[in-house]
């Protein structure tokens, strides 16, 4: 096989100019440690993909490089560049749902054992994209960041009603089961990074009465203490820290 002769050749994606690969036989992370961003770095942890991580900030000469631009022209963390892709070609890709699903079908794990069980994993994680995600980065945004200074109290009293509705589907469906599709998942991989974020990044936990939805803290315990999501959120840095 000629496999890494074949794919260690990156340089026809132009980010690379700007985040050279230093083993180009692996997978290329450009990412940042935020909830989305480290879903991928979890993930990549979780299911022992081999990957080199660049740090991209959210910086404009980051994010709307030309370099980014071609791989993710949404100018979003994560992206990913992998050489091994599913046809015999590098892919790259970007937002964070669409690397997480490829991912755990390129490794066959993380995603159910059936396929009703992956459309389970698969809805809650739509559940995280359409719903906790937003929800909840608004809410960072009207109660910590720039929108606090608007005087309006709405734009924040509707976030926070949102955010605690969605809290509330979680604590049910967490009430007889560890992890929210039953197995552990990328549905959790998805979802509990924007549960930490209420407090790490937002400082709105106790707006949110998040000590009041027992069965959610206690899953955010569980996700924490696995070693693989340590690693993740390691993996870029903090940008807060």
């Amino acid at each position: 096989m000629t496999v890494h002769s074949t794919f260690s050749d990156l340089s026809q994606f132009l980010i690379t100019q700007r985040w050279p690969a230093s083993d180009p036989t692996v997978l290329q992370l450009y990412s940042l440690g935020t909830p989305n961003g480290v879903k991928v770095s979890i993930a990549l942890e979780e299911l022992g993909i081999a990957y080199e991580a660049h740090r991209v900030t959210l910086a404009p000469e980051d994010v709307k490089s030309p370099e980014f631009l071609s791989l993710n022209p949404n100018n979003k963390i994560p992206a990913i560049l992998d050489p091994n892709g599913p046809d015999g070609t590098p892919i790259a890709l970007f937002e964070s749902g669409a690397i997480l699903i490829y991912l755990a079908e390129k490794s066959g794990k993380l995603l159910g054992q059936t396929a009703s069980q992956k459309y389970d994993v698969l809805k809650w994680l739509m559940f995280q994209m359409g719903g906790v995600g937003p929800m909840f980065g608004q809410l960072g945004y009207f109660h910590r960041y720039a929108g606090s200074e608007i005087e309006d109290p709405r734009p924040r009293e509707r976030y926070v009603a949102e955010a605690k509705r969605l809290l509330n589907v979680l604590d049910t469906q967490l009430a007889d089961r560890d992890w929210i599709a039953g197995d552990y998942s990328i549905a959790d991989i998805a979802i509990a990074p924007w549960l930490e974020a209420l407090d790490r990044f937002y400082k709105a936990g106790e707006l949110v009465g998040m000590s009041d939805f027992g069965n959610v803290t206690a899953y955010l315990d569980r996700f924490n203490a696995r070693p693989a999501v340590q690693r993740g959120w390691a993996v870029p840095a903090d940008p807060n820290a």
